[in-house]
């Protein structure tokens, strides 16, 4: 039995930077498909729809963008509330960006290949700025400079959507991918990810040092937290 009592230190094999794109394009599809199958759309929706209450207009970033499935995801949300939105997508890597890109052509977005951090927002700074399945990729330290830089950088709020570290999610995943999965990455990463996620104390603890102290806090449906700060 794994002890997940603390969050584990162990790098994704994703984080590595040489990782062919095919193999990164399949685990994207599968990641999607995860996505949608256990709710983790609709909890980027729930964080969404939290921030924007009765807007007509907004703009949103996502930091860690990946293919963009998730900005698909809200763009959709829009269309069906009527609200006339402006999507950015911001990964480090370059043929993610040139994936999301390709993929996502007829959405009013904007692709930003960089580091979150050196992004240039400044001119054009989004209403509401979240990560999924993207915090858990980092350190404390790493996530403390996180928290202040969305603050920072957005008007709205921020919300992040993330994975709960629970040996029930982590065994769960870990079988459904062994069986599932044609990709390798999915099958080593999707585990780890869940050793590498979060309790609620440790979002407190996070939260705390940020110096950010009025945020929402919520357990979602299937293992996950849904974090919203409102300006």
């Amino acid at each position: 039995m794994i002890d997940l009592q603390n969050r584990s230190q162990q790098k994704e094999l994703l984080d590595a930077a040489n990782i062919p794109f095919a193999d990164i394009k399949k685990n994207m599809q599968e990641l999607d498909t995860i996505n949608r199958l256990l709710g983790g759309h609709s909890i980027t929706n729930k964080g969404f729809a939290a921030l924007c209450a009765n807007q007509k207009k907004i703009s949103v970033c996502e930091i860690g963008c990946g293919g963009g499935d998730n900005l698909r995801a809200i763009y959709r949300y829009c269309f069906s509330k009527k609200i006339e939105v402006q999507l950015t997508g911001i990964d480090l890597k370059e043929e993610c960006i040139s994936f999301a890109r390709q993929r996502n052509a007829d959405l009013p977005a904007r692709w930003i290949c960089s580091d979150y951090k050196t992004a240039d927002l400044q001119n054009d700074p989004p209403d509401i700025i979240f990560s999924s399945l993207f915090c858990h990729h980092f350190t404390e330290e790493e996530l403390i400079f996180m928290m202040n830089w969305m603050k920072h950088n957005c008007s709205h709020g921020f919300f992040i959507n993330d994975l709960h570290r629970n040996t029930v999610a982590y065994y769960a995943i870990k079988w459904i991918t062994h069986f599932f999965s044609g990709s390798y990455l999915v099958k080593n990463d999707a585990p780890l990810s869940v050793a590498r996620g979060f309790t609620k104390n440790d979002w407190k603890k996070i939260f705390s040092k940020a110096g950010i102290e009025h945020y929402s806090l919520r357990w979602m449906w299937a293992f996950r937290h849904l974090i919203i700060y409102k300006k």
